[in-house]
């Protein structure tokens, strides 16, 4: 078996639910980072404590839509890219039983 062609638009598709998902992740861990490291470090501030949450929240929303984003158009584009080079090399082959 041998892949030469693969559809950029679904490869996109894919690659950006997971890098949402990544960037759900990652927002998380932003989030619980923010809210620890602000409000400790402006608690004695006023709106330290309205400050970290914000970015909290903000890295869970954010995160995910932008990596999910920039996933679906770096992939669309190597997944073009693949197109082009298996085009002119012949593809990749797979063994399967």
């Amino acid at each position: 078996m041998v892949i030469t062609k693969v559809n950029a638009v679904s490869v996109a598709k894919v690659a950006a639910v997971l890098y949402a998902g990544l960037g759900l992740l990652l927002g998380a861990m932003f989030s619980l980072i923010g809210m620890i490291g602000l409000t400790g470090a402006m608690g004695d501030s006023e709106g330290g404590a309205f400050l970290g949450l914000l970015f909290g929240a903000g890295a869970i929303i954010v995160m995910p839509i932008v990596y999910g984003i920039f996933g679906f158009i770096g992939s669309f584009i190597f997944a073009s890219l693949f197109n082009l080079a298996a085009g002119m090399t012949g593809g990749i082959e797979i063994e399967t039983k």
